[in-house]
């Protein structure tokens, strides 16, 4: 099978569970994964099957959108309610001073991984070290928050929001934030995902609904995989004589090609999604195929 499955990943799961799970669902160990999410976190986790692995590196849009909570009055060495408590505060902040700040996290920034995170230092991911009572120097890294609205309070002292925003962004680290700006403390009580880059809730699939078509036989479960096109459909589309074709399969360039000078996918005269290729002075050249040599 070749292909992405959007799984719509449970709370309590590693991504890497969903990754060993899947991989005896789909027969394959090829697998690889966009967008590593907190166990805690539910919502949209794509999984590259097959020859479709080879497009998790190369996918256009990074970009991901969370519904989140933050609950206020206290704070956690995780930045979430799966951690220890370290500190309790009164909450003397609410609604009207959560809305009048938000506006000043809209934009790009500089921000600090947390220490219960997959980045890794030296070598040695940060949450390993954390976990011995370790606190490593970390350097503030370019994120971006392109939009955050206010979605209400589902509980006293809670307050639901959704964040459009880069990759690397730690929304828990943001919800943190958020609270100090408001004098207050705070944590991270709920976080879903529902848009990754170009994959969004609709396109998700339960565990339940995956082992259900595993159930149903190879054609059902075939029938949930996106092809590998998708990530790339914001690129122009060009389509290739067979001559052509050979040349991809062979690497060689196609001179005075006429099209203008970019960045391409490409199918064949059927239709079939071939793989990337860059015009370059007229001259046609692959980047990478996702078929087999024809």
């Amino acid at each position: 099978m070749q292909g992405i499955l959007i799984v719509d990943k449970p709370a309590g799961w590693t991504s890497f569970d969903v990754i060993a799970k899947m991989r005896g669902v789909l027969g394959t160990r090829k697998l690889g994964h966009s967008g590593t999410l907190d166990p805690m976190a539910t919502g949209v986790l794509p999984v590259f099957c097959g020859g479709a692995s080879k497009a998790v590196d190369l996918q256009l849009n990074h970009d991901k959108t969370y519904r989140a909570t933050l609950r206020l009055g206290s704070r956690t060495d995780t930045g979430d309610i799966t951690g220890t408590v370290l500190e309790i505060r009164p909450v003397t902040a609410g609604e009207a001073e959560l809305k009048d700040i938000l506006p000043r996290f809209v934009g790009p920034q500089m921000q600090v991984p947390p220490m219960y995170s997959a980045v890794k230092i030296n070598g040695q991911p940060l949450y390993k070290a954390a976990r011995q009572g370790l606190t490593v120097e970390r350097k503030a890294r370019p994120i971006e928050i392109y939009g955050i609205t206010y979605e209400g309070s589902p509980a006293p002292g809670e307050y639901t929001l959704t964040v459009r925003c880069s990759k690397g962004t730690y929304i828990r680290t943001l919800l943190e934030d958020i609270a100090q700006g408001m004098g207050q403390l705070g944590t991270m009580s709920a976080l879903r995902r529902t848009q990754a880059g170009l994959f969004a809730e609709a396109d998700a699939h339960t565990l339940e609904e995956i082992l259900a078509a595993k159930e149903a036989g190879p054609d059902a479960l075939e029938g949930l995989l996106l092809p590998v096109e998708r990530v790339f459909e914001p690129l122009p589309l060009l389509k290739v004589s067979p001559g052509v074709v050979q040349h991809l399969y062979n690497g060689c360039p196609t001179s005075r090609y006429p099209a203008p000078d970019g960045r391409y996918r490409v199918q064949d005269e059927a239709g079939q999604f071939l793989g990337l290729a860059n015009i370059t002075g007229g001259v046609l050249r692959v980047e990478k195929l996702f078929v087999e040599r024809g």
